[in-house]
């Protein structure tokens, strides 16, 4: 099978990137989704929320979920825009089909999650563990506390209507356009050592993520991959 960069210098367009095995369309969609709502382009992000919901690859609840996880990862005034383009494209659907968009009652309390805050931390910190594979950050300041362990962990990555896989994705894709070199090898390493997401299939996701957010940026993220893969493959060898 062909790697990014096979790809990248035999056809600098991309080639049929969408098209090709290893990946499905719909984890494409999440990865393309992330590149495209953290850019500027309103016309990009309401087409590519239009072309999830009208192919039936992303339903309407799974892609509001989607927001709240890209608003995290890549900002709050980008999780508006991409909140706006999510329930804009909804309605044009809708009226497209002759459909009447039904209004959505208030949610529930309940999904908010627990409401006793040193059970929130502890299962922050133990979904921090499944997540990163990585020892708990303390509780000694708000990023940490409020922030990491009672939201992110606490709370985000535990919500229904995406699967870990799917947060994996975006997360992926966040950290890839953010820049940020920690984070990129933070979840690009614990993506591939969980096995969540597969060392053939991470080329996959740089490549499509190269496609809507640049070479680049995506030639950090295969390089976290490539170093990522080394130190595992090594590790693994030593409990050999």
């Amino acid at each position: 099978m062909e790697t990014y960069q096979d790809v990248m210098v035999a056809d600098p367009v991309f080639g049929p990137v969408w098209a090709r095995p290893g990946l499905s369309r719909r984890d494409r969609r999440f990865v393309t989704l992330t590149c495209v709502c953290a850019s500027e382009s309103v016309g990009d992000m309401n087409d590519h929320a239009y072309a999830a919901l009208a192919s039936g690859d992303i339903t309407y609840d799974e892609l509001l979920e989607f927001v709240l996880h890209f608003a995290v990862y890549c900002g709050w005034p980008r999780g508006s825009e991409a909140e706006g383009a999510v329930r804009s494209q909804f309605a044009r659907l809708a009226a497209e089909r002759g459909e009447n968009v039904p209004s959505r009652s208030d949610l529930p309390l309940e999904s908010l999650g627990p409401t006793d805050h040193g059970r929130r931390l502890d299962e922050g910190e133990k979904c921090f563990v499944d997540v990163n594979l990585l020892p708990a950050p303390p509780r000694d300041s708000p990023y940490f506390q409020a922030g990491i362990l009672a939201f992110v962990f606490g709370h985000l990555w535990q919500r229904p209507n995406l699967g870990r896989r799917e947060r994996r994705l975006i997360t992926v894709a966040a950290v890839g356009v953010s820049e940020a070199l920690g984070p990129i090898y933070s979840h690009v390493g614990s993506a591939l050592e969980s096995g969540d997401i597969s060392r053939s299939e991470m080329d996959e996701v740089i490549l499509q993520f190269s496609a809507y957010a640049g070479f680049p940026k995506g030639r950090v993220l295969q390089k976290a991959a490539s170093d990522s893969w080394q130190r595992i493959s090594a590790s693994n060898q030593e409990g050999q």
